[in-house]
C-alpha cells in the first residue's frame, strides 16, 4: 500500500545508513581526505627536494603565515568579497532584465547580441586602469563595475537560453486553459528558466570574485586580496602571499556554496 511504503521508506534509509549525516559524510569526506593527502605530499616534496619558497612555499610555512596574519587575511577577504558581491548582484539583475527584454522582442535581441559579445571579450587588464582614471584611485567603484561586467555575461546568456526553452505546446496548453500572461510567466516561463539562470549565477559568482581580485592588481585602495598578494610577493614573503591566495580560494568557495544553496532553496518551492 502507498501509505505503508511511504512510512517504510525512512526506516529503509536508516537501515542502509543513507540518512542526512551519511550523505553529508559521503559528500564531504572524500574531497577532504584528498586535500589532506595532497597537502602532505606537497610538504614532503618541498622539503625533500629543497624547493625554494619563491617557487613553491611549503604548506607548513603557508599555514604558519595564515595563522599569524589571520586578521589581515580576513579583512582583505571581506573587502574583496564585498566588491564581488555588489558586482555580482548588479550584473545578475541587469543580465536578467536584459535577457527578459531580448526574449520578448527579436529586434532587441539583435541589438544586444553584438554588445554582449563585445563585453564578453573585454579584458580586465584594459578596463581596470581606465576605470581607476574615471572614478579615482581611492574609490571601489572601478572594482565593482569590473565584477558586474564579468557577472553580467553568463547570467544574461544562460537566462536568455532558459527563457527560450519553453516549448510552444506548453504555451498553447496554458492558453487553452485561458491562462493570463502573468500566469503563463509564473507557471511556465520562470520554472523553465530557473535552472539555466542558476547555472549562469554559479559561473558568475566565480567570475565576480576573480575579476574583483584581479582588478586590485592595477591600483585602487590597498585593502583587498589582490593588493595584499602583490605586496607580500614584492617583499619576498612568498608564504604570506600564498596565505592570501588561500583566502581568495576560500572566498570563491563561499560564493559557489551560497549560490548553490540559494538554488536548492528556490528549487524546493517549484
Amino acid at each position: 500500500m502507498p501509505g505503508l511504503e511511504a512510512s517504510a521508506a525512512p526506516r529503509r534509509r536508516r537501515a542502509t545508513g543513507d540518512g542526512p549525516l551519511a550523505r553529508f559524510a559521503k559528500l564531504v569526506l572524500p574531497p577532504v581526505a584528498l586535500f589532506i593527502v595532497l597537502v602532505l605530499l606537497a610538504e614532503l616534496v618541498v622539503v625533500a627536494a629543497g624547493i625554494p619558497p619563491f617557487v613553491l612555499a611549503s604548506p607548513s610555512a603557508i599555514l604558519d603565515q595564515l595563522v599569524q596574519y589571520a586578521p589581515q587575511v580576513l579583512a582583505a577577504t571581506l573587502a574583496t568579497g564585498l566588491n564581488a558581491l555588489i558586482g555580482l548582484v548588479i550584473g545578475a539583475v541587469i543580465g536578467v532584465l536584459l535577457a527578459i527584454a531580448a526574449s520578448v522582442g527579436r529586434p532587441i535581441d539583435g541589438m544586444l547580441a553584438p554588445v554582449v559579445a563585445a563585453v564578453a571579450v573585454v579584458p580586465i587588464v584594459a578596463l581596470a586602469p581606465v576605470f581607476y582614471t574615471m572614478f579615482g584611485s581611492t574609490s571601489e567603484v572601478a572594482r565593482i563595475l569590473i565584477a558586474s561586467i564579468a557577472a553580467f555575461v553568463p547570467v544574461f546568456l544562460n537566462t536568455l537560453r532558459g527563457l527560450r526553452q519553453v516549448r510552444p505546446v506548453h504555451r498553447d496548453l496554458m492558453k487553452s486553459y485561458a491562462a493570463s500572461p502573468s500566469q503563463l510567466t509564473r507557471l511556465v516561463t520562470i520554472p523553465s528558466a530557473l535552472p539555466h539562470f542558476f547555472t549562469g549565477l554559479r559561473i558568475a559568482s566565480s567570475l565576480a570574485v576573480i575579476s574583483a581580485l584581479v582588478a586590485e592588481y592595477f591600483g585602487g585602495p590597498r585593502q583587498g586580496l589582490g593588493s595584499a598578494i602583490t605586496t607580500a610577493a614584492a617583499s619576498s614573503a612568498y608564504a604570506r602571499a600564498w596565505a592570501f591566495v588561500i583566502g581568495a580560494i576560500l572566498l570563491g568557495l563561499v560564493f559557489f556554496v551560497l549560490t548553490s544553496l540559494i538554488e536548492r532553496i528556490a528549487s524546493r518551492h517549484r
